[in-house]
């Protein structure tokens, strides 16, 4: 890294964020402004100051910010140091300091991670054991409850001491919901599992009941970057605070104009305040949006500037003017996605804009259904994104349960998914038998399991479970020893997965079959490439990876020709050169929900300029003047939204109406609509025919390059392999001896990796 030429690659507000290390930091990066960049520069300085990778902590909210982070200061430094960053998402990083402190908490270090729908059905199980009633507590409802007391960082005790608790249960006629809490609590340490909340609250415990502890990470942690912190909620706030407080070498990087997820407990309180709590602290702001024309980040400038609460900033672009921002008013929710389909074509025909740069941003996902059928219609090509992800699939779950149990037998959600799937003869009522002597015994269901005596079981019942116990204990001593995907094989053959899979003809019962395949070949895959990089490849590792993926990072893929539909906060971090924000109209954006307090319509008003700063060059805003809605056709008002943006940046097009504004109509010609694309050919299933059988065949015999050979490779620093995965690359360095050889390859595409030569799957194409 060249320091000497910062300040030809950042411009002058980039350049003092990145070189500013003496004092808490805190950069306001509006849309489009280069954030990544300030941030993947920084840690690339710090580096180049001497400071050693493993002392810097950075903090991301998502994988994928992550992953394209660690990526570009490879690029900027090396591959190697990149590798030693402690970067990640706050859940991965906080999950890897609680697996080597949480005894400290009576967690055992093997402890398994639940998801949001194993909560919801741990809640449901314990509503169900205290006779409650699931219609006034909904499981939903009560484990939301459960995860804002977490990020509030409130124990269950003094959830139930505090008055103003007790009062919003009662008028929500839930006054339960505290004793729920604490059996919640109680079954989650018995079950030695933490909820994706535990990882805060219990790393916050875990520095606040144990300072020295805290002091040990912070002198680890030198120096300390969040992004996005405008999101954070209060405990991740706090964590932050616990690491940075005696040092505060910290940099936060985020926009408050882009504050939007208060519902999953984001606070903009953090970002608002960070000045009052880290005294002393500089305040940069990167005004300038290399992203939008003129046009769209002044009209986004003149919106946000109804905001009272915010820090103020002067968005500026020099790119092209651009054109004016289209305000299509039509007649009814149908009309609307007509047109929005028309002028798709439109843009496609006349400016030969690929589908994939192209999105329809909707507030609410009921929304999608006209515009997937008005575009089902025009032939257009489209995928609808934050629908259900891969790993939330029943097929999927059910075989990951089994994995978790496996390493985890004390999982008690995982236990009662799968001790009757498929069917073994084990009925709901003997379920029901081991969970209140589980009660009763203050224990696990498993120990339950274990000790059939105290169950009142018939002997047929008793074989059943001892079987059951017997399978997964056998698989049990297996996951310490067995790489993940040989000890997955197994289980679904044994546990009769593969074959329950394997019934039916329908089209459902195919993809059933499918998902499966690709989990394990997912595995295998995963079990390569850790093997090549001299990695753990066990069932826990796999497992840790799989629990930390989202919803959101499993459909992040925009790469296919496909116009995209989602809700504007699945369209946050993205962009596309033409955007539609379809629906603004009073009670659907602002959301009738959310415009009552002062606090709610602001939310909502950085929403809607979050779906503007995703356009790029052309900007798209319906609105219908008639929408069907709760079984009947509602008259609509325009948003009061448009009505803050300055007009000179507007041209109404479509029905009259009170909006004025100049410029030329973004598409005047009509275009007739294309034929029918023809069906895509047929892909050959991965899934075998005959029989119906899921192939899950043994791994494949390794390259004769591999660690099959008698020898290893003839390779020497410059020789040019392929690779299976990565393809063509040169070997730059060569580390060890014998079966511990080590070559680190520069990959053409994927940049450099270190490989373990006797698994690596390669063959030589020339010096």
């Amino acid at each position: 890294m060249n320091i000497d030429n910062l300040s030809q690659e950042l411009n002058h507000s980039q350049l003092d964020a990145v070189l500013c290390n003496d004092a808490p930091s805190l950069v306001i990066a509006g849309a489009g402004s280069g954030k990544t960049r300030v941030l993947t520069y920084k840690i690339a300085y710090l580096l180049h100051c001497g400071m050693q990778p493993w002392n810097i902590l950075a903090l991301t909210f998502t994988n994928k910010a992550a992953k394209e982070m660690r990526q570009r200061i490879g690029r900027m430094v090396d591959e190697r140091t990149a590798s030693g960053l402690w970067m990640g998402t706050f859940h991965s990083i906080f999950s890897r300091i609680l697996r080597q402190e949480c005894d400290l908490l009576g967690f055992g270090r093997d402890f398994t991670i639940y998801d949001a729908s194993d909560s919801k059905s741990l809640v449901k199980n314990i509503i169900k054991d205290m006779q409650l009633d699931d219609k006034t507590y909904r499981p939903g409802s009560v484990a939301s409850r459960i995860s804002m007391a977490k990020n509030r960082l409130i124990l269950p005790d003094a959830y139930m001491a505090d008055r103003r608790n007790i009062e919003a249960d009662s008028q929500a006629r839930m006054p339960a919901i505290g004793q729920i809490y604490r059996r919640y609590w109680m079954r989650c340490r018995q079950s030695n599992v933490m909820d994706f909340d535990d990882l805060l609250l219990y790393t916050w415990l875990l520095f606040d009941r144990h300072p020295e502890v805290a002091r040990k990470w912070e002198e680890r942690f030198l120096y300390v970057l969040v992004d996005e912190y405008q999101d954070t909620n209060y405990a991740q706030h706090q964590i932050v605070w616990l690491l940075t407080q005696h040092r505060q070498r910290v940099c936060v990087v985020g926009d408050d104009a882009q504050s939007i997820y208060s519902f999953r407990g984001a606070n903009i309180d953090n970002i608002l305040r960070f000045q009052e709590r880290y005294t002393g602290s500089r305040l940069f702001k990167l005004e300038e949006n290399y992203r939008s024309t003129q046009t769209i980040v002044l009209a986004a400038n003149s919106l946000i500037e109804h905001n009272s609460e915010q820090i103020h900033k002067e968005a500026y672009s020099q790119k092209a003017k651009g054109e004016p921002i289209s305000v299509l008013q039509t007649y009814s929710d149908i009309d609307e996605a007509n047109a929005v389909a028309r002028c798709v074509r439109e843009f496609r025909a006349n400016e030969q804009i690929a589908y994939s740069q192209m999105a329809v941003l909707y507030r609410t996902n009921a929304q999608s259904r006209a515009f997937e059928e008005a575009l089902r219609k025009s032939s257009i090509p489209y995928r609808v994104y934050g629908t259900t992800s891969f790993y939330q699939r029943k097929e999927i779950k059910d075989v990951i349960a089994y994995l978790r149990l496996v390493v985890n037998p004390r999982d008690e959600e995982a236990m009662h998914r799968i001790i009757n799937y498929p069917a073994r003869g084990i009925g709901q009522t003997t379920i029901d038998k081991v969970n209140r002597a589980a009660l009763q015994h203050e224990c696990t269901p498993w120990d339950i399991l274990c000790s059939t005596h105290l169950l009142d079981v018939s002997a047929a019942t008793r074989n059943k479970l001892s079987s059951f116990v017997q399978m997964i204990n056998t698989f049990h001593e297996r996951h310490t020893t067995d790489d993940a995907h040989a000890l997955v094989l197994d289980i679904v053959r044994s546990s009769g997965l593969q074959a329950e899979v394997n019934r039916g003809l329908e089209p459902e019962d195919q993809a059933r079959r499918e998902n499966l395949q690709e989990l394990l070949d997912g595995m295998a895959t995963f079990v390569q490439e850790r093997k090549e990089q001299g990695e753990s490849a066990l069932l826990t590792d796999y497992l840790q990876e799989v629990s930390l993926l989202s919803d959101a990072e499993e459909n992040d893929s925009l790469s296919e020709d496909r116009i995209a539909l989602m809700t504007v906060h699945s369209a946050k971090g993205l962009e596309f050169r033409v955007v539609f924000v379809v629906g603004m109209e009073e009670d659907l954006f602002p959301s009738q929900m959310c415009a009552d307090s002062l606090r709610g319509l602001e939310e909502e008003r950085r929403l809607f300029y979050v779906a503007m700063t995703r356009a790029e060059e052309y900007l798209i805003i319906t609105t219908a003047r008639s929408r069907f809605r709760y079984g009947k056709v509602d008259i609509s008002r325009p948003s009061r939204f448009l009505k803050e943006i300055d007009p000179r940046y507007l041209h109404v097009r479509g029905m009259g109406g009170a909006l004025t504004g100049g410029g030329v109509p973004l598409a005047r010609a009509e275009v007739p609509q294309r034929p029918a694309m023809p069906a895509p050919a047929p892909v050959t299933p991965r899934v075998a025919d005959m029989g119906r059988f899921v192939r899950v065949s043994k791994a494949t015999p390794p390259p004769a390059t591999s660690s099959a050979s008698a020898h290893m490779p003839d390779i020497s620093v410059g020789t040019r392999i392929q690779h299976d995965r990565f393809g063509n690359g040169v070997i730059t360095a060569i580390e060890g001896k014998g079966i511990d050889t080590k070559a680190t390859v520069s990959f053409e595409n994927v940049g450099s990796k270190q490989l373990l030569l006797r698994f690596a799957r390669f063959r030589i194409v020339g010096d």
